[in-house]
């Protein structure tokens, strides 16, 4: 088939990636792109090359000064993705039908769901988050709203009074993810940012008694001085943001991971690299987070809760390695995942051909 992935224009699908999102579409392109499909992704600028795929060039835009002085001017990174995705939409509706066969969205830009109906092709729409406003919008003034894709049941349910949903659960290449001994510090991993609170996973572990690594990337950098650094110590060390094979190392000789949301997750991709790994879990009971961890894998702490979450972390770490390992395999395979996505693209495609 030939398919055309859509991701965020503002980050590159590269190591070490962005968050969730980016890593699940580099995924499915790769997986996509080894069964023989041709792949065309949408992404930002420095995307890697290496992506057995063919990459779309974000169109750039210079506006003039006297527009720009408008008082009610957008920001000049907000006008810029604005810009790429229109360019994108406009040119899938003029020849989208002659090059692709299905467009697969995994964005969180409103323009390619309020665009769906100008293209002659099939669009398949991922959910990736709780609703959100401008997605909303967009589908309230869409008569023929593309297909939806959620990557937990909880996502699926929390989008249900606007839209269904197929639930696709996100997946891991897990050849790259080996099961290892444990042992070691705890690990939290993930974007330093008040809504996954690493803050609290610092308290949890410290109350534990348990040293603590913190591994990701510092998108809110206010937050990470106020809350984060000065809670830093022997025992709970900041090692930056890793690449995938580091991270792999690191949770492999974990002896749990510590999973801090303090927004409904709605798959929690942290956790089952954790658990490919065979790392046992400790985590608020919050949003996809409560379907990814079974209770053969991970201890569920009541959200916000640091005194139980410091329980879970010395719970969680007494499971066998073993069943966590067995439970990432039957749940958060890649192959799985990649199958999944292509059944619902040849059935798209299908009902395109029967139109």
């Amino acid at each position: 088939m030939r398919i055309c992935l859509i991701a965020s224009s503002r980050f590159p699908i590269k190591e070490p990636f962005a968050g969730g999102l980016e890593s699940m579409t580099h995924t499915i392109a790769r997986g996509l792109a080894e069964r023989g499909h041709e792949v065309t992704l949408f992404a930002g600028a420095g995307s890697d090359s290496a992506l057995p795929v063919r990459f779309l060039p974000l169109s750039e835009v210079e506006v003039s000064d006297t527009a720009m002085a408008d008082k009610f001017a957008p920001g000049a990174d907000w006008l810029a993705e604005h810009h790429a995705y229109l360019a994108l939409m406009l040119d899938l509706a003029r020849t989208g039908a002659d090059d692709y066969d299905v467009v697969h969205n995994n964005s969180l830009h409103h323009l390619p769901i309020a665009m769906s109906p100008a293209l002659d092709v099939p669009m398949l729409t991922t959910l990736h988050t709780p609703p959100l406003p401008m997605l909303e919008s967009a589908l309230a003034l869409c008569p023929r709203p593309p297909r939806f894709a959620a990557v937990s049941d909880w996502t699926a349910t929390s989008w249900r009074h606007a839209v269904d949903s197929a639930v696709v659960l996100n997946g891991l290449d897990l050849t790259a993810w080996p099961p290892g001994n444990g042992g070691g510090p705890a690990v939290w991993s993930g974007r330093l940012v008040p809504e996954k609170a690493p803050h609290l996973a610092i308290d949890a572990c410290r109350r534990a008694g348990v040293p603590l690594l913190l591994a990701g990337p510092v998108q809110d950098r206010r937050y990470f001085e106020r809350e984060v650094v000065p809670r830093l110590g022997p025992d709970a060390r900041w090692v930056g943001h890793l690449t995938g094979r580091d991270l792999s190392d690191l949770l492999r000789a974990a002896s749990v991971a510590v999973v801090t949301p303090m927004w409904d997750e709605p798959y929690g991709l942290v956790a089952a690299e954790a658990m490919a790994s065979g790392t046992p879990v400790a985590t608020f009971a919050r949003g996809g987070l409560s379907q990814v961890v079974a209770p053969q894998a991970g201890v569920l702490a009541p959200p916000g809760d640091v005194d139980a979450l410091a329980e879970a972390v010395r719970s969680a770490a007494l499971l066998d390695r073993r069943e966590v390992r067995a439970h990432a395999e039957a749940t958060c395979s890649a192959d799985v995942m990649v199958e999944r996505y292509l059944d619902l693209y040849t059935e798209l495609a299908g009902q395109a051909d029967a139109a």
